[in-house]
């Protein structure tokens, strides 16, 4: 099923061009590129990628006789269209989010970087749980990637190790909630809650 912005942008494939050109601003990319990184049929990326040459949105050049293509920075709704980015990252709207709670006996996870536009942030994406299968977090960050058309930095903890790094104020913990951060699943709010407690006294 669509999400509500795939349906508003005509198509899967379109939306996630748009969504990775966005998140990736100061790059450029071959059709084949683009098609590797989103998981998309080569052939319509390059159909996709005439119109939004046309509307404006990207900017073509040519490197040793590559052409190649790049975000237009002077879109007049580049700002609007990053917001909206920001906004589909988020769950339910990025869908794959919500195949964390089946890794494994997942007890906390959160999402940062650059779900949320976030360079400083030291990671994307904090899961914590045990008996995770590496298969399904592997399927996971394939499909987190395609969506959103780069790379994903992620950490995975141990239940113990994630109680351990909490009881010792943990600056990487730390910092990760003090940045901005959406948490999807939330079974150590306990832990979570008094380490923010004693953080401000």
């Amino acid at each position: 099923m669509k999400n509500s912005l795939e349906a508003l942008f005509g198509s899967r494939e379109r939306w996630r061009l748009i969504k990775m050109f966005l998140l990736n601003s100061e790059e450029k990319f071959t059709n084949r590129e683009v098609a590797l990184r989103n998981k998309v049929d080569g052939r319509k990326i390059a159909g996709i990628l005439v119109q939004l040459v046309k509307a404006g949105f990207l900017n073509t050049h040519t490197k040793k006789s590559r052409k190649l293509y790049s975000l237009n920075k002077k879109f007049p709704f580049f700002s609007e269209l990053k917001i909206l980015v920001v906004k589909s990252n988020l769950y339910p709207q990025c869908e794959s989010l919500g195949k964390i709670r089946g890794l494994g006996e997942i007890q906390f996870s959160l999402i940062s970087g650059v779900f949320m536009d976030n360079s400083k942030s030291k990671t994307d994406l904090l899961i914590v749980g045990d008996l995770i299968s590496n298969a399904k977090l592997k399927h996971l960050l394939e499909d987190l990637e395609a969506e959103m058309g780069r790379e994903i930095n992620y950490s995975l903890m141990s239940s113990s190790e994630f109680k351990y790094r909490v009881n010792m104020f943990d600056k990487f913990i730390l910092e990760l909630l003090e940045a901005s951060h959406e948490v999807i699943v939330n079974n150590m709010q306990k832990e979570v809650l008094q380490m923010q407690r004693n953080k401000k006294s």
